[in-house]
């Protein structure tokens, strides 16, 4: 009873908060305009999209990296210092985000960053290329950072959970392996690769501080129009606007979580 009544304070109120400013008009009133604006305003399409795409690269990329670095750590001797390493590393990445975060990039990738000097002076000259720390590719590196640790820390479990006498019996029946990873190691994998590349793609769909402290409003994203909305930034007014935005977003979240769910029971089916 103490954590329910403490979920529906600090989870329960604010959700209703957000759902009922996002149907009421300025005045109280019953309304679908904010919703409506959401989908015909440019600004807010082009979010939504940015969004998407941001989301969806930096989480595919994410999954990747993060399964090939804690495939390469599960083959470590185990209670090494590479699993050591990795291990608590990962879990001080995969949260550091934010300003820390942004200032680090900043630092390195910025016009006059480490990386960016040191790359000139060895003939590579990233932003006469077309780079920019404030573009969708700056943003997403920035994201990617925390994208692989968290990873390793979601796949990690499925991969220790790959029985050993698996493969041995695969060996045993004349398989390759080649063969054993396509017919055994895969499909077994597969649901848990998915369901952990969801919640990457949630944790990148909804990350707002990292952005804004990365390019403030000159990069268009959903969470970032959600804040203009509410302070005012741009127009008077629009904060229910920015309610609407982010119904839509819980809503895409819930989808997340959902297909997550799925993918999950059919992952315990073979790693129980």
């Amino acid at each position: 009873m103490p954590f329910a009544a403490y979920v529906l304070v600090f989870l329960g109120l604010p959700l209703y908060m957000v759902v009922h400013g996002s149907l009421t008009t300025s005045t109280g009133g019953f309304t679908l305009d904010n919703f409506k604006s959401t989908f015909t305003s440019p600004e807010y399409k082009a979010a939504f999209e940015n969004s998407l795409v941001l989301a969806l690269w930096t989480s595919i990329a994410g999954a990747v990296f993060g399964v090939w670095l804690a495939a390469a750590v599960i083959t470590a001797r185990t209670g090494g210092m590479l699993r050591r390493v990795v291990s608590s590393a990962s879990g001080v990445f995969a949260y550091f985000a934010g300003l820390p975060l942004a200032f680090a990039f900043i630092a390195a990738l910025g016009p006059l960053g480490v990386a960016t000097v040191l790359l000139r002076d060895s003939g590579v000259n990233l932003y006469a290329h077309g780079f920019r720390i404030s573009s969708i590719l700056g943003v997403g590196l920035a994201y990617v950072y925390f994208q692989v640790p968290l990873m390793v820390i979601l796949i990690t479990p499925a991969l220790e959970g790959l029985r050993p006498q698996w493969q041995e019996a695969a060996q045993s029946l004349g398989a390759t392996k080649l063969a054993y990873l396509r017919h055994v190691a895969v499909p077994v994998l597969a649901p848990s690769v998915i369901g952990a590349t969801l919640i990457l793609f949630g944790n990148a769909f909804s990350a707002y501080a990292t952005a804004l402290a990365l390019v403030g409003s000159t990069f268009a994203i959903v969470p970032a129009q959600i804040d203009d909305a509410i302070n005012g930034n741009v127009l008077v007014g629009q904060a229910n606007i920015g309610l609407a935005l982010g119904v839509e977003m819980i809503f895409v979240i819930v989808i997340v979580m959902v297909g997550y769910g799925l993918v999950q029971r059919r992952a315990r089916r073979w790693l129980q």
